[in-house]
């Protein structure tokens, strides 16, 4: 039987997915140093909100709070032996929320890195990564989650033994990494590298791209490397809503909702199929989004000219291939 994702996929030219997590609880009074999976019991009431606010902004897809919620990160917190109970939780309170929105909407169920350098730069090896993963996996799977998803991942090491601890549940996935440093992720991998890699997997991911990141016109050059490599499955953008600004003790983000709009157009545009947003990105932008794809068109792919005039230059020269056209460097952001 297809999986919901599928279903939809196979319906539709594109998906909303969801917003930020982190950022929308920190407007929710959540403090800096705490786990957001701590709120899945603690404040179950603002998760929801926070699942809501997606599902009402014409979210067809939103995330689960989990992503610390691996046995690595949660030990932070004096949490690692809770890691089933606070990713069933997460996952129950989504799928509430999804059942109760009157229209399909897929549970995907969050899962970041583990905090860990993975060998062999690290002490932390891929079967032990899995392990870490496999737990992770199976208190969503528990909590009733569409699928999982994989998020924020910057080693090849760290997205296989996602792959492989996943694999042992037999469950759908999804996977996205972040290309933060110079066209690259913080391991070096560019986006080709990445179309390889899913292509490799013996249980490979339903879908696959990039999240999070610098900003929205870094992430689209990825998202066009991704399209030059010629992949056989769907790909995912999830774009950081603008530039982190540090204001009055927190981060904000200076991304409007008009940019975004114009991001996810563009995402499209630039062959995304799952178009969402990441740290900074809100049910306002999240409504201007789905807005903006159900009302324009679709064009042709946009040159890197282009998508740095619409949405502000790029953050570095280069998108980290040898060779590469990179567009021009970020001087300037329209807010």
């Amino acid at each position: 039987m297809a999986n919901l994702l599928e279903t939809l996929l196979a319906e539709r030219d594109w998906l909303l997915a969801d917003g930020a997590t982190g950022t929308n609880l920190f407007a929710m009074g959540l403090e800096s140093g705490e786990a957001p999976e701590l709120w899945n019991e603690a404040e179950p009431g603002k998760v929801r909100a926070l699942y809501d606010g997606a599902i009402g902004a014409g979210s067809d897809l939103f995330l689960t709070n989990s992503f610390g919620g691996n046995a690595s990160r949660l030990a932070l917190h004096a949490a690692a032996d809770r890691v089933h109970e606070l990713n069933r939780t997460a996952a129950a309170i989504a799928r509430e929320a999804a059942d109760a929105a009157g229209r399909p909407v897929v549970v995907a169920g969050s899962m970041g890195p583990t905090g860990e350098i993975m060998a062999p730069l690290g002490p932390l090896g891929v079967d032990a990564a899995a392990d870490i993963f496999e737990a992770q996996a199976r208190g969503l799977l528990a909590g009733g989650v569409d699928l999982l998803w994989v998020e924020t991942i910057s080693s090849a090491e760290e997205f296989e033994a996602a792959a492989a601890g996943i694999a042992r549940t037999g469950a759908p996935w999804c996977g996205t990494m972040s290309f933060d440093t110079n066209g690259r992720t913080m391991m070096g991998l560019t986006a080709a590298d990445m179309v390889a890699l899913v292509g490799r997997l013996p249980h490979p991911p339903l879908a696959f791209g990039a999240n999070c990141g610098v900003g929205a016109s870094d992430l689209l050059r990825t998202v066009l490397g991704f399209a030059a490599a010629r992949p056989s499955l769907p790909v995912i953008a999830k774009g950081n809503a603008g530039i982190p600004k540090f204001k009055d003790g927190h981060i904000h983000y200076d991304g409007t909702p008009e940019l975004m709009a114009d991001y996810a157009v563009l995402a499209r545009d630039c062959g995304a199929r799952i178009i969402g947003g990441c740290c900074g990105t809100t049910p306002a932008h999240l409504a201007a989004m789905r807005a903006a794809l159900e009302s324009t068109p679709r064009g042709p792919a946009p040159d890197l000219d282009t998508i740095a005039r619409r949405l502000g230059a790029f953050s570095s020269a280069s998108d980290g291939s040898e060779g590469a056209p990179a567009g021009r460097e970020r001087r300037r952001r329209r807010s």
